[in-house]
């Protein structure tokens, strides 16, 4: 076992060191002399390297996925420049010996395209250099400069969608982590090709001061000390020169165009090769006309007739092939489709009378992709997720979503139904994304105005090539999948209280035996029943108190339940209960809970009110507390402050549901809820102006 762990433990070791040491070897060979043998392995595999890379480019899918290319491009330009310095050594040496003195690949380089012609070989090394120099590298360099600003303008609306869909239970905290560890790579992978560019355009120049240099050099070298004619040395150090600047500029265009390749990538699931032929080769409109005109000029007196109206050919049959296959793949489903005869129908049983969902989803016909599990549709997986985190905020398993697809909606149209009745709907547009203003927009963004549904907030629906602008315009960018999941999310959170049925409740009292099966036996149904349980939970889900913790809400209402049957004292009681866990929500942390208070005119004025039997507020001490009450929490909020009014135990009930309809914001207290360890601070009181 320890002989294994050592051979793990010194491969782990060679593996960290693989870098460094190739590192020192490039290096090294600007120093060291080389042999014509190790320089052709060198350069051989300078190219098979450059092939290698340009390779991974086509097949990565997103930039990230080759995130290390902005290191390898400055390696492999170390490269090059090393072999360029060694073979210049080689050659302004051994020159005058003959072509075959600095390796034969150099050689056969210098041969293939040099010939007997030397001025060709120097034109043709110019007009690579300048490809790769004023086109492919520079394009590359421009659109890393240009893809890095917008990545870091687009950062903050990124981050704030990562956070929404994580508040909105669509994301884990592992997934929101890795999340926003690719936005941060992203933005560092655009700034270093932005950087490492530089070093091929300084690649191109010095290629060119290289064969210069080699050129004026070797004919010194030649003549001088080797006492060689002009036309002599001129003919072995032009092929020796020209042949070293070809071995090492063509891998040079090759890292460039791998470049190119990668920063030039828009966001798609599919490589390079698969979005040619789904996108490219998908209209046989555009090859039928291309071959039209291609054969229009064959015809021309003067063309080439033979090359013109040979491709117009191949391009129309293809158009011809293209369009047959759509066709048939057209009426495929129509021919598959047998012919069925209609059976008679059965008897009428109450198998027709279907019960109502609690909770339903219909859509549109354009929404339906979203929700087709065999299109992998998005929504399904956040519906799991939404379900997921409302148990774990709320307390309970809510019912499942049932799902549809409604005619009489419009295209792109959604509803959210509870127990058969809409209780919200909307739009979202598959294929297109939601750019939410959240109030710091530096410019706007053309599209299809609305508002979000879930908060109300300014949006507009764009496409998705817009997607990066609107992000480095401010805004907070999501997709149809979400907007729906998060509006539904809303929706459930809203209207809790009437989830938990019957059926959800036993469901929770059976989960909550499996830990304390006594608590929940001595509850129900001995002291209470099952429906002035629900009730309870019902009162507390109303006014947003979760029941997470629900030993404590059964110890509650089982000591209180020998008392009192009434579910608004037993709510009271599981309040009281709750408290530290209610403050908490409100106020986080330790900081003194500011609040709000009745005025004792009014105070006295509503307890004997609550006193009656009947319980009713005169309406212009209605209209009058709604008011004042609506203008503290407007005040309260203001300050970044929650809207809680405290008041005595008497009050709450009774002004809680008074208030809630008219301000949704507003918690309202009793002093027996705060715990003894949380301090209170009065900031606004609730009709001393009366």
């Amino acid at each position: 076992m320890s002989a294994l762990a050592m051979r793990i433990g010194g491969a782990a070791m060679m593996r960290s060191l693989a870098g460094p040491m190739l590192v020192i070897m490039i290096l090294a060979m600007m120093i060291l002399p080389l042999p014509p043998l190790l320089l052709d392995l060198f350069f051989t595999f300078n190219i098979a390297f450059a092939v290698m890379v340009l390779l991974t480019a086509m097949y990565t899918v997103k930039p990230l996925e080759f995130a290390i290319f902005p290191t390898v491009l400055l390696v492999t330009t170390l490269l090059r420049l090393s072999l360029n310095v060694a073979s210049t050594r080689v050659v302004l040496i051994e020159g005058h010996t003959g072509a075959g003195a600095a390796g034969k690949v150099i050689e056969s380089f210098g041969h293939f395209v040099v010939g007997d012609n030397y001025t060709v070989g120097i034109v043709v090394f110019i007009i690579m250099v300048v490809i790769n120099f004023v086109v492919i590298t520079k394009g590359a360099g421009r659109i890393a400069e240009v893809g890095a600003r917008f990545t870091l303008d687009a950062m903050p609306g990124k981050q704030m969608a990562i956070d929404a869909d994580l508040n909105a239970g669509l994301i884990g905290e592992d997934d929101a982590r890795r999340r926003r560890l690719e936005v941060s790579q992203e933005a560092d992978f655009f700034g270093s090709m932005d950087g490492a560019s530089k070093f091929v355009r300084g690649d191109a120049i010095a290629g060119i001061m290289i064969l210069v240099i080699n050129l004026i050099g070797g004919l010194l070298v030649g003549m001088i000390q080797h006492g060689m004619p002009l036309a002599a040395a001129a003919k072995a150090y032009t092929l020796l020169a020209i042949g070293d600047g070809l071995v090492a500029q063509i891998p040079a265009l090759i890292i460039s165009t791998a470049a190119g390749l990668v920063v030039s990538r828009v966001g798609s699931e599919q490589n390079m090769s698969q979005q040619l032929a789904t996108q490219l080769f998908k209209r046989p409109e555009a090859f039928a006309i291309t071959g039209a005109i291609i054969g229009i000029m064959g015809l021309i007196p003067g063309m080439p007739h033979f090359a013109f109206l040979l491709l117009a050919a191949g391009l129309g049959t293809v158009a011809y092939y293209m369009r047959k296959k759509q066709k048939r793949d057209a009426q495929a489903p129509a021919v598959a489709m047998p012919d069925v005869a209609p059976k008679e129908s059965a008897d009428v049983s109450w198998q027709d009378v279907t019960p109502v969902d609690i909770l339903g989803l219909e859509v549109g016909y354009r929404l339906v992709p979203l929700v087709d599990r065999g299109q992998d549709g998005e929504l399904l997986k956040r519906i799991k997720a939404i379900r997921k985190k409302f148990a774990q905020d709320i307390g309970f398993l809510p019912p499942s979503i049932h799902i549809r697809d409604n005619l009489e909606l419009r295209p792109a149209a959604y509803r959210i139904l509870l127990k058969g009745v809409e209780i919200a709907h909307h739009e979202a547009h598959a294929g297109m994304f939601l750019a939410i203003n959240p109030g710091r927009v530096v410019s706007e963004v053309p599209g299809i105005a609305t508002t979000d549904p879930a908060f109300g907030l300014p949006a507009v629906w764009v496409e998705a090539d817009s997607r990066n602008a609107a992000q480095a315009a401010g805004y907070t960018v999501v997709d149809a999948s979400t907007v729906i999941a998060t509006h539904l999310s809303q929706i459930l959170g809203t209207h809790a209280a009437e989830l938990l049925g019957r059926q959800e409740l036993q469901q929770l009292l059976d989960h909550l035996s499996k830990e304390f099966p006594k608590l929940t036996e001595d509850l129900v149904p001995k002291l209470l029943p099952l429906a002035t349980l629900q009730k309870v939970l019902q009162n507390l889900l109303e006014e947003n108190v979760h029941i997470r913790d629900m030993r404590t809400i059964v110890d509650a209402v089982a000591t209180a339940a020998a008392r009192t049957q009434s579910p608004e004292q037993l709510t009271a009681e599981a309040r009281i209960a709750l408290g530290r866990a209610i403050a908490q929500q409100m106020f986080p942390g330790n900081a003194d809970m500011q609040v709000m208070v009745l005025d004792p005119v009014l105070e006295r004025t509503l307890l004997q009110a609550a006193g009656m039997e009947s319980a009713v507020i005169e309406p212009q001490l209605a209209e009058q507390l709604v008011t004042e009450a609506r203008t503290a929490s407007d005040k309260q909020e203001q300050f970044g402050l929650p809207a809680c009014l405290l008041v005595p135990a008497q009050l709450r009930v009774l002004l809680s549901r008074f208030l809630r309809r008219a301000i949704p914001q507003l918690k309202v207290m009793s002093h027996a809820e705060i715990p003894d360890t949380r301090a209170i601070k009065v900031v606004s009181i609730v009709g001393n102006q009366s």
